[in-house]
């Protein structure tokens, strides 16, 4: 399965939605979205923007782009993650999950 159809279904699954749901959100055709979740077809450029901007993600983390070439790619992909989870919060809870990220490095400075 390409990694488009993968990540849709991936991040439909974090928003606890359907397929029908997320074209639905896009203001697509349900068997046009489908045909991007199955992999046998690829949305334009503005398609893509648009379903990225629906989802709460990037065009970039559906195609798999990784523009970050310092960091392995296993912390790129738990940043994405949630990046991709941060989009479901209030500004409260990432303000609280913030605040905890950097206590953990605070701690770390002083060992």
């Amino acid at each position: 399965m390409d990694i488009l159809a993968k990540r849709l279904q991936e991040r439909a699954r974090q928003l606890g939605i359907s397929n029908s749901e997320a074209a639905r959100w896009a203001g697509l055709d349900e068997r046009r979205y489908a045909h991007y979740a199955a992999g046998r077809r690829e949305p334009d450029l503005a398609t893509l923007v648009k379903i990225a901007a629906v989802l709460g993600t990037s065009p970039n983390w559906l195609l798999g782009v990784n523009l970050n070439t310092v960091l392995d790619q296993h912390v790129t992909a738990m940043v994405e993650r949630f990046a991709n989870a941060a989009n479901g919060m209030t500004k409260q809870e990432i303000e609280l999950c913030v605040i905890q990220a950097e206590a953990i490095v605070a701690a770390k400075a002083r060992r």
